[in-house]
């Protein structure tokens, strides 16, 4: 019997979860949430250290019965393209819990207790390889991010939690309706594995790519289902924002490389044009949106929308440097965007402003804090020597093999990507002193700096040493890669 390490990790933020119910002390609860999150971290480090990243066969595996009578077993595992997102997640959780020490002042215990639950659910996703469980875990999110949104946010909190959990629902619906279809038709099991290797009709791919495309079009977000997340990242607390951008985004990219790519490979292929274009349309749309945007959350919410169009072009360029630039840029949004919210909020509870016109000298009055901001945004605008800039590289070159204008867009994106977070950083560090001026503003203090640290590290790391990461992840693209060719060119 194997140690089943990926089980303790999934539910040790729930028995920490469980601990805070019984603590009084706000103190103690911070405390005993920090030390369950560095702890699963710790874990998630040892899960990456004893990765084989010589194989794509699924590792750390673990099954068991849960309801024999319908295939439904406890399946866990994980992958190249599942591992770094593991290892994301568990970072984020820890960076959230630091972020939210001082800004969460009410309920301070339910807000650790909802957002070490979100943690194991969202890691419940990347582990999971019975589809029934997956969805269990992929539904259960909404109820403890609707709470983090609907009670700790601002002002217009129950509106954007609201409108949150409608348009995931949907999604979601549709996404249960496909996954009964695919039991059906796959020979009546859950099992990952097993219906990836079923080959299905192409009618029945078709109905299934376009159910599961709106389930997780709508989680990317992709253009037209994307007006949720503008709402939902300005009224979340910084650590939902964390959350939102960093890992809940990538879910449903992940949708694609764990179901559509691998089950649906004809309807993939097939439909791959039409996904290049709506690529290139959130590429080119966020971008546009975030250069009107004078508010700080929103500017880097809409440039979310544009870098995820960036993930769906790699993804559906459906070649090598694409799909690999893509899982990579997944991981690098999660840290370079997590890592821009966390200074949006960081400077919000010094000023209790989000206007980028209220802005300005912030250079003089806390020094440190522009630095790390001058490089996430360098990082953002995937300036050579920093992660996004490999992951970005990848991508175009892989984009610009499946489709001329696809590419053509997404130079464009990136272009606009330059002069909205350009723009943002020459008004808030080094423009006229407003609120800088105006106002003393401490600098990052400790436990601000434990929470940007590993994130300057990732972004520094991955940038000029990009291998230890895009060996984790190429073997298993490879054979992903391989699989939807071979089956998908029956169409």
């Amino acid at each position: 019997m194997t140690f089943p390490l990926l089980s303790l990790i999934v539910f040790l933020p729930v028995a920490g979860a469980a601990v805070l119910m019984f603590l009084r002390n706000d103190d103690a609860v911070r405390w005993t949430a920090l030390g369950v999150t560095i702890l699963d971290l710790a874990l998630c480090i040892a899960m990456l250290a004893g990765f084989d990243t010589t194989t794509h066969e699924m590792q750390f595996t673990e099954r068991r019965p849960w309801v024999p009578a319908l295939g439904i077993t406890y399946a866990l595992g994980i992958d190249g393209i599942s591992a770094l997102f593991v290892f994301l997640t568990a970072l984020l959780g820890l960076i959230c819990v630091l972020a939210s020490w001082l800004a969460i002042e009410r309920k301070v215990k339910a807000f650790m207790v909802s957002l070490l639950v979100m943690q194991a659910l969202m890691l419940g996703v990347f582990c999971a390889l019975d589809l029934f469980l997956f969805y269990v875990f992929w539904e259960a999110m909404l109820i403890p991010m609707y709470l983090i949104i609907g009670v700790w946010g601002g002002d217009g909190r129950v509106y954007a939690a609201f409108k949150f959990f409608l348009y995931t629902l949907a999604g979601s619906l549709l996404f249960l309706i496909g996954v009964i279809v695919l039991y059906f038709n796959g020979g009546e099991t859950f099992d990952i594995l097993a219906l990836t290797a079923q080959d299905l009709p192409f009618r029945v791919q078709s109905w299934l790519f376009f159910a599961f495309l709106v389930a997780f079009a709508v989680k990317v977000p992709m253009v037209p289902v994307h007006t949720w997340l503008p709402d939902a990242h300005v009224q979340a607390p910084t650590a939902g924002s964390i959350i939102l951008a960093g890992v809940l985004l990538k879910m449903g990219a992940y949708g694609f490389l764990r179901f559509s790519l691998p089950m649906l490979p004809e309807a993939s292929m097939y439909y791959s044009t039409l996904m290049l274009a709506l690529s290139a349309l959130a590429i080119v749309y966020g971008g546009l949106l975030a250069l009107a945007q004078d508010d700080l959350k929103k500017l880097v919410a809409y440039s979310s929308i544009s870098h995820m169009g960036f993930v769906t072009l790699g993804i559906f360029a459906l070649n090598l440097r694409g799909l690999e630039g893509g899982i990579l840029q997944m991981f690098n949004h999660g840290v370079t965007t997590g890592a821009l919210f966390l200074f949006v909020g960081l400077i919000y509870e010094r000023t209790h402003t989000r206007s980028i016109a209220d802005y300005g000298g912030l250079m003089k009055a806390a020094p440190v804090y522009t630095a790390f901001l001058a490089l996430f945004t360098l990082s953002s605008m995937a300036l050579p020597g920093t992660n996004s800039f490999i992951g970005e590289l990848l991508v175009l070159s892989g984009g610009f093999a499946a489709s001329l204008a696809a590419g053509s867009a997404a130079v464009f994106g990136a272009l606009l990507g330059a002069a909205y977070l350009l723009g943002m950083y020459g008004k808030v560090a080094l423009g006229p002193a407003s609120v800088g001026g105006r106002y003393k503003i401490r600098d990052v203090n400790a436990r601000e700096m434990a929470a940007i640290l590993p994130l300057a590290v990732l972004v520094i790391w991955v940038g000029l040493y990009p291998k230890p990461f895009l060996n984790v992840i190429d073997v298993s693209v490879k054979h992903l890669l391989a699989h939807v060719q071979s089956k998908g060119s029956g169409q």
